[in-house]
């Protein structure tokens, strides 16, 4: 298992995985303007600029691109797994390993937890600093965790 930098290459794989994992797993959690919500925020716009920031991470099983993340500073702003592969450790190796690149330069990471997604952080020592909330359409409202986790430094 090797977590890698995306190339340009990469997009339209990564813009698949993302939007097949938004469509499977988040109607399960949120009603149909929340899901439609990450479609539009993890668009293939947006993921272009992101790997062009050098900021987007793949991985892969065997030749097949199983998960994604992406960072900005001490934020981290998307990890996906593809539904077929979750629960078999890639979600926590993708956060590893974004976990150590942000550590060297940081003291903390922080993400904004999607309902699916908590209990793992919760399991990576993610704590909750705050609730949020974002108005999507027909008045619907996204309420979401805002998780941070502490970097320990020579046993401290």
């Amino acid at each position: 298992m090797e977590y890698i930098k995306a190339t340009e290459k990469d997009l339209d794989q990564i813009v698949m995985l993302v939007q097949e994992t938004i469509k499977t797993i988040y109607p399960k959690y949120y009603p149909k303007e929340v899901v439609d919500f990450f479609c539009e925020l993890h668009c293939k716009d947006n993921i272009a600029k992101d790997i062009s920031d050098g900021s987007v991470g793949i991985i892969k099983d065997n030749d097949t691109m199983v998960g994604t993340g992406c960072y900005k500073d001490n934020h981290i702003t998307r990890v996906y797994v593809k539904p077929e592969y979750q629960g078999q450790g890639y979600g926590s190796y993708i956060m590893e390993c974004l976990e150590n690149k942000i550590s060297l330069e940081y003291a903390s990471v922080y993400l904004d937890a999607s309902l699916p997604a908590s209990h793992l952080y919760e399991t990576r020592g993610y704590q909750t600093i705050k609730h949020d909330r974002w108005n999507v359409e027909n008045g619907v409202i996204l309420v979401y965790e805002v998780m941070e986790k502490t970097f320990h430094r020579n046993g401290k």
